[in-house]
């Protein structure tokens, strides 16, 4: 298994300090656990739930993409 560290803010260190020991689990189990849950979410997320921090931050016409005038030469 491959060894990463990662800085925390105190107080989320001092969160899952707490939280693994309610659990009676270590702090690497838990952000594995938190890792794998992001990991399988993003696997099926759709293209726009993927972009969506992207989402209205081009500029350009509201009609790009269906204009037809807008698609001359697309593709050369």
């Amino acid at each position: 298994m491959k060894t990463l560290s990662v800085k925390l803010p105190s107080q989320l260190s001092g969160w899952l300090s707490k939280r693994s020991k309610e659990l009676g689990r270590t702090q690497s189990e838990l952000v594995r656990e938190a890792l794998e849950q992001q990991r399988v979410a993003r696997d099926d997320a759709s293209c726009h739930e993927l972009m969506q921090d992207m989402c209205g931050t081009f500029e350009g016409p509201k009609d790009l993409s269906t204009n037809p005038k807008h698609l001359k030469n697309f593709g050369r």
